[in-house]
């Protein structure tokens, strides 16, 4: 639950979803669960030469399990805030 938790917290951010099929998608978090579930709002395709039909799409929710990595913009990573979720994680709560 410690990514969970950290994501509810940087809701409204930017970020880069790159998916297990190497697509990577850049986009505003909407929300997330506690599967990792990721809703993406004005979101555009990183690579866009390789993924055209993909232009056109500006909201997605895309399913944890194909999520490879999260990419936070370098001032977006709070490292204050990451030690709270993790002590909260540790608390187990």
């Amino acid at each position: 639950m410690l990514f969970f938790s950290y994501f509810k917290e940087i809701v409204g951010r930017e970020v880069v979803v790159e998916l297990k099929n190497d697509l990577a998608i850049r986009g505003t978090l909407r929300s997330v669960d506690q599967y990792l579930n990721i809703k993406l709002e004005n979101t555009r395709v990183v690579d866009q030469d390789k993924y055209p039909h993909m232009l056109s799409v500006r909201n997605c929710f895309i399913r944890g399990s194909v999520v490879r990595y999260v990419q936070l913009p370098p001032d977006g990573v709070d490292v204050e805030l990451l030690h709270d979720a993790t002590r909260r994680e540790a608390r187990g709560g």
